[in-house]
């Protein structure tokens, strides 16, 4: 029998689970505030809500283009039941996602900030990749991005290096870091 694709985790309180069809206003307000700051929280351009969720659901079974790895995203909901921020995880790694980005990407909406929600969110990922017998997990951040270096490195990370350009050789707006984190850690 193949695991669940989407398995739900609580982490000191914060449970991450799959989208489901009550999150969609607090959702596409989590979208909206983080557009604003240059990131794309849903992945999903101007598809529907159940378009969005069934994409991510064929995401997480395996069901994917090419290019394209297994990933499953969850939202992360407090115990007051508001959606605090997101995370993908991706169980595999191409050749793309080994550059940057690797195995997990996460975001927190700003007014949740600075409560240990990201954290909660990545060592919540990691307790998923340990379970699928992922036992480090690469992790990325713009080298400026000091609360995400913090994060992956509350979570165990260990620097790798720092990358200047895509796979084709143009170089990025800035530098990214590279992380090794292992999953044992959470």
């Amino acid at each position: 029998m193949l695991p669940d694709p989407s398995p739900t985790v609580t982490v000191d309180g914060l449970l991450l689970r799959p989208l489901r069809a009550a999150d969609e206003i607090a959702a596409r307000e989590a979208d909206a505030e983080l557009h604003r700051e240059g990131f794309d929280f849903l992945m999903a351009g101007t598809r529907s809500f159940p378009a969005i969720r069934r994409a991510f659901a064929a995401e997480a079974r395996g069901d994917v283009e090419p290019g394209r790895v297994p990933a499953s995203f969850y939202v992360g909901v407090d115990e007051a039941g508001e959606l605090v921020g997101r995370v993908s995880v991706r169980w595999e790694l191409n050749e793309a996602l080994r550059h940057v980005n690797g195995h997990v990407g996460y975001a927190v909406r700003p007014a949740f900030r600075r409560r240990g929600h990201a954290a909660r969110l990545l060592r919540g990922a990691l307790t998923l990749l340990a379970a699928r017998g992922t036992p480090t997990a690469l992790l990325t951040c713009d080298e400026t991005n000091t609360a995400s270096v913090a994060t992956i490195r509350a979570c165990g990370g260990v620097l790798r290096d720092r990358v200047e350009t895509d796979l084709d050789g143009a170089p990025f707006p800035e530098p990214k870091l590279r992380f090794d984190v292992p999953t044992t850690a959470a």
